[in-house]
């Protein structure tokens, strides 16, 4: 199993593409396992060109979990990122997150500029994620955890009836997902821990300013969770950076999207940089 040490944290991550290839490290968001980026989505990148590789992040999946009461930043798991690549022997990556992965990889660019040829932050912020939601997003976000996989599944339906891209409502599929996540590495607690890593991490603004990796940001125009106005604020921050609101696209990973995301991705970073 392929792991990569940053401390006392392991993290576990699958590569796909010549070794030779530009790296593109796929970055998952809030208690989101590797699985959520799915082979064929990864496969789409080695297509183009890429050396394509996903990872759990630490707290779920089958990186370390840590124990009750730890507590850990945004920074720290762009820490986690640069252990990645560090494994893979990739001095210098293209890196795209998605909703936390976004603030992940905001944060790597902000640390190590020199190792990033480009940026892409997905249905993501600058900073802690403030603002009221309505009530429906408020309360699949805040529903108690799943202890069972149907629970887990219907949860999974709740949140993306709620805050998903409208038109891509596929039961099945969604069922599928919660219930292969469930069956590989279930932990609420470490779910927990990330999202208090989100609220208590200060906001990257200022440090994006001064950014000058290409950064591209998307977001989706149908997205309840994470609204688009967090995706603009990321854009405005950082000089020269394009911005692509992409219709109906909610706060999820739909294979309606995929062609859209590798196109909008691979133009961006240019594979070949250097």
């Amino acid at each position: 199993m392929p792991t990569a040490p940053n401390g006392d944290v392991t993290l576990y991550y699958e590569s796909y593409g010549p070794e030779a290839a530009p790296v593109l490290l796929l970055v998952n968001g809030l208690g989101a396992q590797c699985i959520n980026f799915k082979v064929e989505f990864c496969e789409r990148f080695v297509a183009r060109g890429f050396r394509t590789v996903r990872f759990d992040n630490r707290d779920v999946g089958l990186s370390t979990h840590l124990p009750e009461g730890a507590s850990y930043t945004i920074d720290d798991m762009a820490g986690d990122g640069f252990a990645v690549l560090d494994a893979i022997g990739a001095e210098r990556a293209h890196v795209a997150g998605w909703s936390m992965g976004g603030m992940i990889v905001q944060a790597m660019a902000i640390a190590r500029p020199e190792r990033i040829l480009s940026m892409t932050s997905v249905m993501s912020a600058p900073g802690p994620l403030l603002g009221e939601r309505d009530p429906d997003v408020v309360a699949a976000f805040t529903a108690p955890p799943a202890t069972t996989r149907e629970e887990a599944a219907e949860r999974q339906l709740a949140g993306l009836r709620a805050w998903g891209s409208p038109a891509c409502m596929d039961v099945a599929r969604i069922t599928a997902d919660a219930y292969a996540a469930f069956d590989r590495a279930w932990d609420p607690a470490g779910r927990a821990r990330q999202a208090l890593a989100i609220a208590t991490s200060p906001s990257r603004e200022e440090g994006l300013r001064s950014l000058t990796v290409p950064t591209l940001v998307i977001h989706g125009d149908a997205d309840r969770l994470v609204p688009p106005e967090f995706g603009r604020q990321t854009a405005a921050a950082v000089a020269g950076s394009r911005f692509e609101l992409v219709e109906g696209m909610g706060h999820d990973y739909p294979p309606q999207y995929w062609d859209r995301m590798v196109e909008l991705i691979t133009a961006h970073a240019g594979v070949g940089r250097t």
